[in-house]
Parts: structure tokens; C-alpha cells; sequence
């Protein structure tokens, strides 16, 4: 009877360890985790931060590069090798120790971002969806256990399918639409419950699709919240560039509004921004989300992590390695060293460990 007992009780314990899940939701102008406001009820320097979710860019954590003439860029400094596998893998080994930091969200882009941190061309070939729509299954396998990982640690995904330089290769809108929707379905078919999902990143820099620009891409928002399976739908968003607000149409039809703070080096134009975001004619509340700004300043008492705070705005770490730095520097530029080792790094950290 004991062994019978101890059975039951493992098999209990087993159960609910898979079927643990991290749910993201929204109450007006505030992120839920499980129901609940994010940081409930406390404040920051004076500042209320329930609801806020702060998150760092991680674009390149399922990244790959199928084009033989730019893949010698991405080799590690030990191997003199690129391997996709170990930069997520690596990745996933550093996500407990963001989490126990006080980081709540990670974005990661299925055609990820610049692996050079900004580039003007782009050879290289990073795309998780096939010329057609269709889904690239080691991708998605990257993806998964990233996803899977971060609801273990109560953290959510802010998954983004597009990218500008990578849009290219979609054939064309009806592939686009395709992409968009088997996307949706993965997420939902899985059942994770903690992505945020971004239509594109930095709308207004596409070139091949339409439907990616500003003056449509509320059709693609639309689109992807009309996508349903068992009743259930994703929380969508897209984002413009750096201190560009979103248009009319793109407010109304988001779940959360995401901007970005590149180009902003006086933090009160981060406040403006917010401000004007909140005077749009469409504006009704919901979450505002900085989730790419490459501003730092950590140890001022303002900065642009401040500002948005300060209006209640959740702020984003967007870190790449400069020209001349060391491996360790940045979480974008490919190959990545996904440790928090740098003075950038430790200072993000820092601060967002005094909100837990």
C-alpha cells in the first residue's frame, strides 16, 4: 500500500509538471501572467510597475543561415564553426538565470534580426518559413523548446514571424498570409499559452509586400486574430521602427501596442512617444511594450528604461555587439554568447533585478 501510495503521489507530481503552463493575458493596459497583473501591486522608484513586461530582444536564438557564401560569418571562436543547434541550446541554459534576474519576456523572431546588429544588405538566408508559407521543421523544433523552456519559468515569448532583408524570400502575399497562418496554428495546436505574437519587425522598412507595410499591415494583424483552434486565438501586435508611431488603424486592430526606442537619445522623447501612441483617436487602453531600444545609461537616475517606466510603458534591452568588441558583447550579433558577461548586460540585469 505505501509503494502504491508513492506511486500515485509520483505520477500526480508528473502530471502537473506537464501540464504546468504560463498563460499570457491582458487587462487593459496591463500584462497577466496566470491571471495576474505582473509585478501586482508594487512600485519602482516611485513608479507603478503592475502590469509591465520587461524583455529583452533575442531575435537570433533559433538562427541558421542556409547560404554557403555568408555562413563562414557566423562561426564560433572556439570551433571555427556555425552551429544552430548549440546557439540555442545555449540560449535555453541561460534562460533560469535571466528569469531569476526578473526578465518576464524574451523576443525571438522566426527570421530573426540583423546577425550583424544593423546591416544594409542582406545575403545571408534566415528564414524559419519556406518560400511557399510552409514551415521549416528544425526551425520550429528551436522554436518549440525555447517556448517550452519559458513557460517552465513562468516567462513569455514575444514570437515575431517577419523580418525585413528575409521577407524576401515569401513568394508573394498569398505565401505571406500562408506563413502567417500556419504560424498561428503551431502556436495553438501546442497549446503554449505564453507568446505574444509580432506580425513583423519594423513594418515601415519592407520592400516586396504590401501587406507588410504600414498602410496594410493592420490586415495582417486582423488576419492572424481571426485564426482560431479550439476556440482560441493569439494576442497580435506588429512594430514600426525606431520612435515611429503606429498608424491609426494598426492601434485599433493590435492587442498591445510595440514600439521601439532606436534613434531616441533624450528619454523624454520615449515619454512623448508613449504620450502620443495614447492620443491616437483609436488609442483604447492596452499594454504598451517597448521591445527593441539600444539606449543604455543604467547607472543615470533617468534613462530611457526610466522614461518608460515612468509612463507606464513596459521597455525592451536591444544589445548588439559594436565594431571591434569582444565576443562577449551583445545578444544579437551571430555567433551570440548568450551569458550575461558584459558591462551592457550586468547593467539591463541590474536593474531589473530590483523589481523582484
Amino acid at each position: 500500500m505505501k509503494k502504491l501510495f508513492i506511486l500515485v503521489i509520483s505520477l500526480l507530481v508528473v502530471s502537473v509538471s506537464l501540464f504546468a503552463k504560463t498563460v499570457v493575458s491582458i487587462k487593459g493596459d496591463k500584462i497577466c501572467i496566470n491571471g495576474t497583473e505582473t509585478f501586482k501591486g508594487k512600485t519602482w522608484r516611485g513608479y507603478s510597475i503592475e502590469g509591465l513586461l520587461p524583455n529583452s530582444r533575442m531575435a537570433n536564438a533559433v538562427f541558421d543561415d542556409e547560404t554557403d557564401s555568408t555562413r563562414y560569418k557566423w562561426v564560433y571562436p572556439d570551433t571555427k564553426k556555425w552551429d544552430a543547434e548549440r546557439n540555442t541550446n545555449e540560449f535555453i541554459e541561460q534562460l533560469p538565470i535571466y528569469r531569476k534576474k526578473g526578465l518576464l519576456a524574451i523576443g525571438v523572431n522566426l527570421q530573426g534580426g540583423s546577425p550583424q546588429g544593423y546591416s544594409k544588405g542582406q545575403p545571408w538566408c534566415n528564414t524559419a518559413i519556406t518560400p511557399d508559407g510552409g514551415l521549416k521543421p528544425a526551425y520550429m523544433d528551436r522554436m518549440g523548446k525555447i517556448i517550452e523552456k519559458a513557460d517552465e519559468l513562468g516567462m513569455v515569448v514575444i514570437m515575431g514571424i517577419y523580418y525585413f532583408g528575409q521577407e524576401k524570400y515569401i513568394n508573394d502575399e498569398a505565401a505571406v498570409k500562408k506563413g502567417i497562418k500556419n504560424t498561428v496554428e503551431w502556436v495553438l495546436k501546442n497549446n503554449y499559452t505564453n507568446v505574444l505574437l509580432e506580425i513583423n519587425n519594423e513594418c515601415d522598412f519592407y520592400h516586396k509586400h504590401s501587406i507588410l507595410k504600414p498602410a496594410r499591415v493592420h490586415e495582417a494583424i486582423l488576419y492572424a486574430k481571426s485564426i482560431q483552434v479550439n476556440g482560441k486565438r493569439l494576442l497580435v501586435s506588429t512594430s514600426n521602427g525606431g520612435g515611429k508611431c503606429p498608424t491609426s488603424e494598426m492601434v485599433k486592430a493590435a492587442d498591445f501596442i510595440l514600439l521601439h526606442g532606436n534613434g531616441l537619445n533624450d528619454p523624454k522623447r520615449i515619454v512623448n512617444l508613449v504620450e502620443k501612441v495614447r492620443s491616437i483617436d483609436t488609442y483604447t487602453s492596452k499594454p504598451i511594450i517597448f521591445n527593441e531600444d539600444d539606449h543604455y545609461d543604467f547607472e543615470k537616475p533617468m534613462n530611457n528604461f526610466v522614461a518608460a517606466t515612468s509612463v507606464g510603458a513596459s521597455w525592451g534591452f536591444f544589445d548588439y555587439r559594436r565594431s571591434g568588441e569582444d565576443f562577449n558583447e551583445g545578444f544579437q550579433c551571430v555567433p551570440v554568447d548568450w551569458k550575461i558577461n558584459s558591462d551592457r548586460k550586468k547593467g539591463f540585469f541590474n536593474i531589473i533585478d530590483e523589481w523582484e
